[in-house]
């Protein structure tokens, strides 16, 4: 990295050593496929909006609001450079990855599904990226399709080129899986979804870009990807905002998914006039202090780079799976390699529940997440009710590492097993 482990920690008050922070001294952290730990830019960030800037964007003609929608319009620039967008327009700011996902599917999939047709879904997906195509597929008539992976979490490309068929409409893939963190084929499929999907016309490809863009290099252009979802807290920005990519011609296509002020250009009492893109999908007051505060989070990621964090995560993957390997009774789920982890390492510990793995290691003062991850069906397939999960961000260090080891190969001894 650009920066040093140390030189990014002091980027972050949640690594202090101060009296503000005595609870959080010497916490191990590995939980950031839930949410990350946030910089002092960013929190600045947002801070500042509030002390200098806040006004309500896009509505005032005053040089405060002008301001606030000069800053907001900024965000969304930054947003849109960050995942190699065409048009600044073609993103949308939500809530979070969950809500650009539900977005589509009652905006694109309830427009446009029809009786017969099919959606393509990974048994790997979070419910996010599941439960809108259900909703969706039930109320038009259609079928949900799922891809199934191998054990170490690959998805065969014959699976994929048998399943995608002239009757898919929709395919919904995690470009990452936030279980076994591996990152899907999304350009092969997008690619092949284009050419035999919905009778040849092309099928629509959504990617739920929540745990991937936080760690690899994402070109939303060159993935072939028609939607793409993230939420900013998974990259150090805040939490309530989220973002939708969109290709132009479909979100103009596309009704409003919520109604109200600043999403219109003229209302009568019998109709109304949509605004264009991208305010028809943002009603009402939006979140212009979390939108600046994912600007600045994207900016603080780009100064480290994504090809050193990458490098980073693959780095402490390797060094965690490696130490792992030689507790017994532990059992790593997905891929042998750890470069194919992109920071994810889910286990389970024979005889020892993960709430109880999760339970103990928080009483060495260790932050890991337990349980079915939001990714039941994948669960159902692997044979387990839930299973502990580590995840690692360029923030975690070496000697964090080898104190997690030690302390989870000590956790059957600590059960009395």
């Amino acid at each position: 990295m650009s920066k040093t482990v140390d030189e990014c920690r002091k980027d972050f008050k949640f690594f202090s050593v101060s009296e503000e922070n005595r609870a959080n001294e010497g916490l191990i952290y590995f939980d950031n496929a839930a949410t990350t730990q946030r910089p002092e830019c960013v929190i600045t960030a947002v801070a500042d909006f509030y002390r200098y800037s806040n006004a309500n964007p896009l509505r005032g003609l005053y040089g405060l609001s002008i301001k606030a929608t000069d800053l907001y319009a900024e965000a969304r620039h930054t947003v849109a450079r960050f995942l190699h967008a065409a048009d600044d327009c073609q993103i949308l700011f939500t809530r979070n990855a969950s809500e650009s996902l539900n977005l589509v599917a009652y905006s694109w999939a309830l427009q446009n599904l029809e009786e017969g047709d099919e959606v393509v879904v990974s048994c790997m997906e979070h419910h996010s990226n599941l439960l809108p195509w259900q909703m969706a597929a039930k109320a038009k008539g259609a079928r949900i399709v799922f891809l199934e992976c191998q054990d170490d979490g690959v998805i065969p490309d014959d699976e994929w080129k048998g399943k995608i068929c002239a009757k898919t409409k929709l395919v919904a893939i995690a470009q990452v899986s936030n279980v076994f963190g591996i990152t899907n084929p999304v350009k092969d499929i997008a690619a092949y979804a284009h050419a035999v999907g919905n009778a040849g016309k092309g099928a629509v490809v959504v990617v739920d870009g929540a745990q991937s863009a936080p760690h690899i290099r994402v070109d939303v252009q060159e993935l072939g990807a028609d939607f793409f979802a993230l939420s900013a807290h998974k990259l150090c920005g805040p939490m309530g905002i989220g973002v939708l990519y969109g290709r132009k011609d479909l979100l103009e296509a596309m009704p409003p998914f919520l109604s109200g002020g600043e999403m219109i250009e003229y209302v009568t009492r019998d109709s109304a006039t949509y605004a264009p893109l991208p305010h028809k999908f943002e009603a009402g007051t939006v979140n212009a202090a979390g939108a600046v505060g994912l600007a600045a989070a994207i900016r603080y990621i780009e100064s480290i780079g994504l090809d050193r964090i990458e490098e980073n995560d693959n780095r402490l993957t390797k060094l965690l799976m490696d130490g792992l390997s030689s507790v017994p009774h532990l059992h790593v789920l997905g891929n042998s390699d750890p470069a194919r982890h992109c920071g994810i390492v889910t286990f389970v510990i024979d005889g020892v529940h993960p709430h109880d793995i999760a339970s103990i290691l928080d009483s060495e003062h260790i932050a890991i997440r337990a349980g079915h991850h939001c990714a039941q069906p994948l669960m159902q397939k692997l044979g387990v009710g839930s299973t502990a999960r580590a995840s690692l961000y360029f923030y975690n260090t070496e000697d964090e590492v080898s104190l997690f080891v030690d302390r989870i190969g000590k956790v059957r001894g600590w059960m009395g097993l």
